[in-house]
C-alpha cells in the first residue's frame, strides 16, 4: 500500500517536470527567433519541426490561435531553397525592430516603464538583481541591456529548465508580473503594426500570446489568482523612506523642524 501511495505522489511531480521542460524549450525557441537575424538554418529548422504547431504548450486563447495562424502562414511562405532577397528582407526588418529602433518599439523594458522613456533606468537594475539572485548576468549590458526582451525570455527559460517544485513556478510568475508582462503586449502590438514582414509580426504576437497564456496556466497550477495591473503598479512603486528630522531649538522658541 505504501508503494501505491508513493506512485500516486510521484505522478503529479513527473507531470510538472514534463511541463517545466516543455515550457523551457518553447521559451528558448521564442528567444532564439529574436536573438539574431534569421539565417537559413533557423528557417529550415522551423519548417522541418512544424513550428509553431508542435510547441509544448498548446495555445487556446483567441490571441494565441490568431498568432499561431499568422506564424504558420509565415513559415509556409519560407522558400524551399535559400533566397538572398528573402533573407535580406528579414534581416532589414530585424534591424528595424531590435537594433536601430526605427519602429519606435524598443525591446527594452525601461523604455516602456520609465516616465521619460529612457533606456537603462530603474527597471533594468531590478531585472539585473533578479539575474544575480540566480547566479546569472548579462554578457554585456552595454550591447544588450539586462531588461532586453531576449534576456528576459532566456531567464524565464532558465527558471523553468531548472525548476524542481512549485516554488520556482511562483518565482517565474512574480518575475513575469513585475517585469515582462508589464510591457510585452504593447511592444508586440506596435511591432506587428509597423514591421515590414509577416514573419516578425508573427514572432512578436506569438511571444506575447504565449507568455500571457502561460501566466494564466501558472495561476491555475498554483491556485493563486493573477494580480491586477493596478496591484502590480502599486507594488512596483518606490517606497518613500521615513527619515527622522532632528529637532532644532532656537532661544525663546519651542521646537521647530
Amino acid at each position: 500500500m505504501n508503494s501505491e501511495i508513493q506512485k500516486v505522489d510521484r505522478a503529479p511531480v513527473k507531470l510538472l517536470q514534463t511541463f517545466y521542460q516543455a515550457v523551457a524549450d518553447d521559451l528558448e525557441m521564442l528567444m532564439l527567433l529574436q536573438d539574431r537575424e534569421p539565417d537559413w538554418g533557423i528557417l529550415e529548422g522551423m519548417r522541418d519541426c512544424n513550428f509553431p504547431k508542435e510547441m509544448g504548450l498548446k495555445l487556446v486563447s483567441e490571441e494565441g490561435t490568431t498568432a499561431i495562424e499568422l506564424m504558420v502562414q509565415a513559415v509556409n511562405s519560407i522558400p524551399e531553397t535559400p533566397e538572398s532577397a528573402y533573407l535580406d528582407e528579414l534581416a532589414a526588418d530585424y534591424a528595424d525592430i531590435y537594433l536601430n529602433h526605427s519602429l519606435q518599439a524598443s525591446p527594452q523594458e525601461s523604455v516602456w516603464i520609465d516616465e521619460e522613456s529612457l533606456t537603462c533606468q530603474e527597471s533594468m537594475f531590478q531585472v539585473r538583481a533578479w539575474y544575480e539572485l540566480h547566479g546569472l548576468a548579462a554578457e554585456n549590458w552595454r550591447v544588450r541591456s539586462d531588461d532586453h526582451l531576449v534576456l528576459q525570455l532566456q531567464f524565464l527559460s532558465h527558471l523553468f529548465a531548472n525548476a524542481e517544485s512549485e516554488n520556482e513556478l511562483t518565482t517565474a510568475a512574480r518575475f513575469m508580473d513585475e517585469h515582462l508582462l508589464r510591457w510585452l503586449g504593447e511592444f508586440s502590438l506596435r511591432v506587428a503594426n509597423r514591421c515590414g514582414t509577416a514573419y516578425f509580426a508573427g514572432v512578436v504576437l506569438l511571444t506575447a500570446a504565449y507568455c500571457e497564456e502561460l501566466r494564466e496556466l501558472m495561476a491555475k497550477v498554483l491556485d493563486q489568482p493573477r494580480p491586477s495591473p493596478e496591484e502590480i503598479e502599486e507594488r512596483m512603486q518606490p517606497k518613500a523612506s521615513q527619515v527622522e528630522v532632528p529637532l532644532a531649538y532656537m532661544p525663546g522658541m519651542g521646537p521647530a523642524v
